[in-house]
């Protein structure tokens, strides 16, 4: 598989019996990482992450396939309503369609050729639910500054997670805007009273890292941006 950014090295990863467990054992592998624009081409590889990988630690977040953001009040509601008892295969169903219209936009990180992570992000007029709740939403198309690439959530694989996975699918989203005329990049973090093992959005200290500062506050979510010109 081609690939635009391939960084190869030595890592540990750490392995535990449950979600935000001290770690009980350690092995090493591995990791070829690569970083892949969302395109038709790649969409079997974002169904087998969602599928397998992204929440196969019993996530509370899931089952997921990153549709709301892309999706007005009323048709996540239909689909709500349509549940029954697959959730999962209901939910995967919508996404299909949402990916076949090309509505769902982001980067897919891959190990070798195996899709390990997975970034929401793209141009802030595109998403109608970009906070994930009707207020949250508003504020954020309320506080929007000129063309503005958004970066809606984050999603890695459990035995990925903490290996600077989130890190590298942020820097390829802020070089494509750079590279593609937007005048900020933007993230969505939650403000949480302790540390959240499945912080969805994004930590505030990874966007800090990577350059963001606050820009606007609205309950617990915090819009974190970056100026590119």
């Amino acid at each position: 598989m081609a690939s635009s950014r391939n960084a190869a090295n030595r890592v540990k990863l750490s392995i535990s019996d449950e979600p935000g467990t001290k770690p009980k054992q350690e092995v090493k592998i591995s990791m070829a990482i690569s970083i892949e624009p969302l395109t038709r081409g790649l969409i079997p590889a974002y169904l087998d992450f969602f599928d397998n990988r992204a929440f196969s630690d019993d996530n509370p977040y899931g089952p997921c396939y990153c549709t709301s953001p892309s999706m007005d009040t009323a048709s996540i509601r239909q689909m709500v309503s349509e549940f029954g008892n697959d959730t999962k295969g209901t939910i995967r169903r919508y996404a299909v369609d949402l990916l076949n219209e090309g509505k769902i936009h982001g980067y897919l990180a891959f190990d070798g050729n195996t899709s390990i992570g997975w970034c929401n992000a793209g141009d802030l007029s595109a998403y109608i639910n970009v906070g994930f709740d009707e207020d949250v939403s508003e504020f954020i198309h309320r506080n929007a500054c000129a063309k503005t690439m958004s970066v809606v959530c984050f999603a890695i694989a459990p035995e990925y997670r903490g290996r600077g996975v989130a890190t590298a699918l942020l820097e390829r989203a802020i070089q494509d805007a750079a590279a593609g005329g937007f005048d900020v990049i933007e993230g969505y973090a939650t403000v949480w009273q302790e540390r959240v093992y499945n912080d969805y959005t994004g930590p505030i200290r990874l966007f800090e890292k990577m350059g963001f500062s606050e820009a606007a506050r609205y309950r617990n979510r915090v819009i974190m941006r970056k100026r590119l010109r």
